[in-house]
Formats: structure tokens, sequence, C-alpha cells
């Protein structure tokens, strides 16, 4: 039965606080995030009862609802609700800075910013392995000019990798997106590239009598992340200073005389470092682990999901396919998190009475297994019968550690499902498809078994009909309460 999105929509918008309280909205693959003004008017009992959704992640003002694969369909509902020109409103007061609230901005700058990137990151990477395929099996041959423009268009999201978080980052920290895709291009541009060539080189580079640290830009997210954040200060400064009548020459050039050297001087660098630790600090971890800390992160998956917390890996991954062509730590986890909890869901659609439940089950399964988007099985099934999420997170440990002993690795960084298991296949190592059709079996079967004897406890038809005669009489209800 097809859901009603307006109705869906005007649900979550009232309990969220109405219209008035929604100061930002947005959605990545399965969610719709909200930003409120005023974090005490969200209701999140109504919201995880309401009918489509699947589950509600809470983080200050910021509210995650989860949908599943037919998100953008309820926010385009959303979107119709509300003011066409909605602006953010002013911060309430000074906000207590605590270790907490900085992890949390910083996650929430890493998602914003890389969320709406993904699809051209999948897109990019996927092409790029189908040259290499098109290669290896002597379909085009090295050097012919389809097989050049082929790399090339896979290529270009990952050259061009700090114009996109640029752009991206200049949404989310609401500064002008023209000035920040400008300052980024200079750390790509051709004459800044060669000159960067020269000073790894030894060569002594210096802007303005201060020496410029040899760095490579293309292909990286942290810089043009942090510069993008430190342009919307930057930006803000700048127009208070310029009088009104040179705004409109000075104050973009002052903008860019002082961000753009800041950038390649000391924002650059810095940003190389935050990213290179953090790459260095998970492999370090993945070399002394070897196939044990993939079994790790293949148990823990599903709970780093619950908590968005799987978003600040995005960069790392992306960072280390474009500079290596693969990664093997956290891409092949995700074969067994996946899959185990489609597994999970299947078992639960062929156990339960519900006939609702089964429904909900079987598209669930269907996601996590086909397409790799586990988060309806996660929210929908696992979360909310608890035992199968157990069964999925043993299921995830062991598929994890055959996939590490295997040595798998992803060229690409699209949610590993059936439709996406060629991003594993190794065309030196025709064994390697093997491998992965082998944990994506072993997955769905151990997780299918494992939640068959742990069992769950069904959710009976009459309290979904009790459910929903308690929400149609509680405005009722209400009224007279206040009558």
């Amino acid at each position: 039965m097809a859901k009603n999105y307006a109705a869906l929509a005007n649900a979550v918008v009232s309990a969220l606080g109405g219209k008035d309280n929604i100061v930002a909205v947005t959605h990545c693959m399965t969610r719709l995030r909200f930003v409120a003004k005023d974090e005490s008017l969200i209701d999140s009992a109504t919201l995880k009862s309401i009918s489509g959704v699947l589950g509600v992640v809470r983080n200050d003002n910021q509210c995650q609802v989860i949908i599943g694969n037919t998100v953008s369909q309820a926010y385009r509902e959303v979107i119709n609700l509300l003011p066409a020109d909605m602006q953010p409103a002013a911060p309430q007061g000074p906000q207590k800075l605590t270790l907490k609230r900085i992890g949390a901005g910083i996650l929430d700058a890493l998602i914003g910013t890389m969320s709406p990137l993904i699809p051209a990151i999948i897109g990019g990477s996927m092409v790029k392995l189908l040259a290499m395929i098109l290669e290896m099996t002597g379909v085009l041959t090295k050097g012919e000019p389809t097989l050049t423009i082929l790399t090339v268009i896979g290529d270009g999201a990952f050259f061009f990798l700090p114009l996109m978080v640029a752009a991206s980052a200049a949404v989310k920290f609401k500064t002008n997106m023209s000035l920040a895709i400008a300052i980024a291009g200079v750390l790509v541009h051709p004459s800044f590239i060669e000159l960067m060539a020269k000073a790894a080189q030894g060569e002594h580079v210096e802007f303005a009598f201060v020496p410029v640290t040899a760095v490579k830009y293309t292909y990286t997210v942290i810089p043009a992340l942090v510069m993008t954040w430190c342009l919307s200060y930057i930006e803000r400064w700048v127009d208070k200073i310029t009088p009104a009548v040179t705004k409109n020459f000075l104050k973009p050039m002052l903008i860019v005389l002082i961000a753009a050297p800041l950038a390649i001087v000391l924002i650059g660098p810095l940003g190389i470092w935050i990213g290179s630790g953090i790459s260095s600090l998970v492999y370090t971890i993945h070399g002394y682990l070897g196939w044990l800390s993939v079994a790790i992160m293949g148990a823990l998956w599903p709970l780093l999901v619950m908590t968005g917390m799987h978003r600040v890996f995005t960069p790392t991954i992306i960072q280390t396919i474009a500079e290596t062509g693969k990664e093997g730590m956290v891409m092949p986890s995700e074969i067994g998190a996946n899959l185990s909890l489609g597994g999970s869901s299947l078992a639960v659609a062929w156990k339960t009475k519900n006939p609702e439940l089964r429904q909900t089950a079987l598209a669930a399964a269907a996601s996590a297994i086909m397409a790799g988007i586990s988060e309806p099985a996660l929210y929908g099934v696992a979360v909310r019968l608890k035992r199968p999420l157990i069964a999925s997170l043993i299921s995830g440990f062991i598929c994890g550690a055959v996939a590490g002993i295997a040595g798998l690795a992803s060229h690409s960084m699209a949610a590993p499902g059936l439709f996406t298991s060629v991003q594993f296949f190794d065309p030196a190592n025709p064994m390697s498809i093997v491998w992965v059709f082998g944990v994506m079996a072993l997955a769905v079967v151990l997780s299918f078994v494992l939640t068959l004897i742990l069992g769950f406890e069904d959710i009976p038809v009459e309290d979904d009909a009790e459910k929903a005669r308690a929400l149609q009489t509680a405005p009722v209800q209400a009224k007279a309460a206040q009558a």
C-alpha cells in the first residue's frame, strides 16, 4: 500500500513543534534532517509513533527522522509545508562550550558537508571501476581515447573534490559559495600544483616572505572544509569594516586576499595534517589488528549508523580510495553488517504473524540485501524488536572476520549490497568476487538462523489496531481535557 506522504509530512512537522519551529531541513539517503528553533517543542514519542517513520535520532536542536528509501518523496511534501523564505533563527543567548557540543558540531559539519557529495563520489568511483575492468579484460587498451575519457569521467569528482567540498560547506556554514569555490580553486589550479611539485622536490617557495609547505590538495576533503568554515567568519568581519559604497568591489577583494593566502600558508597544511592523522590512526589500527579490526567494525557498524557516527569515516574512505584506489577496512566490514540486517529482517518476515510487520520486514530486507541501504532494516525491524539486532551484530562480526581474512577491499564507496558487489572485484585476483558473494551469502544465512534461534517478541495485530484507535482519540481527549 502506497504511503500518504502529505499526511506523513504534516504529522512530522506537527510533532516537531510546527513549521514555525523548523529552522532548516535537508535529507540524505534515508533520513529527513531537521534543525529546530526550540528543541523542547519536539515530541519524540509522537514522531516515533507516526506510520512511515522508522526511527528518530536527536542531537541538541537537530532531529533526524528516518523514513527509508522513499525519503525524497517525504522531503518534497515537507518543503511544501514550510515557508519558501525560511531563514535560520539567531541563537538565543550564548551557548556553553563543552566537549560534547564541540564533538557534535564537528560531526554535524562533516555530515552536512559530505552527505550531498556522496552520489557524485559513488558515481565517479563506479565509472573508474568500470574503466579498470574494461582495461583488465582487454575490451579497451591502455591509451585508447575511450578508456582515457572514461577514466577522466570517473576521476573528475575526486580530482576536484576540494571545489565540491567548498561548495557544499558554503551552504552548511552559510557563506558565499562563489568565493568559497574560487578560493578552493586556487588549491587545484595547474600553476599552483606545478609550484607545489617544485616545492616537494626541494625548491624554496614562499608567499610574502612566508614559507609555503609543499602540499598536494587534489583528492582532499579536510583543507577545503576547514577553509570554508574560516571563510564564513572572514566574510562577516570584512562586511563590518568595509564602507557601504565600496562593498561591491572592496569586500570580495579583501575576502579573497585574506582567505586565499591563509588557506595556502596555514589552513591547507593544517587540514592535510588533520586528515592524514585521522587516516593514519584508522589504518594503523587496521595494520595492528588485521582481520580483527574488520570484524570489530562489522559488529559496531549498525550502532555507528544509529548515532550517525558512521559519517566520520566518509572523508577517510574517499581520500583513501582517491590516493590508493581501494579501501580495505571500513567498506569490507559493511558487507556483513548490511546483509546481516537484511537476513534478520527476512527471518522476522518469515516468523511474524503481523501482516504490517511482515510487509515492513520484507521491504527492509530487499533494501539491505539488494542495495545495501540498511536503515529501514535497522530501525524498522532490528531496533524495534531488539533480538534481531543482536543476531545482526554477531553475524556482522563473523562476516567481517571472513572479509578481513580474505583481504577484500572496495574500489568505490557505494553502500555494499548485491547490486554494488562489483566494487569489491579485484581484476588482478578473480577469486575476490567469489569471496564477496561468499561473505554476502554467509551474512544472510547466518543472521537468518541466529534470529530464528534467538527469537523475538512478535507485535500482535490487535496492538496495532489499539494504537491506531488511541492516536485517533488522542486529539478528542485533549480537547475535552482543555474544556
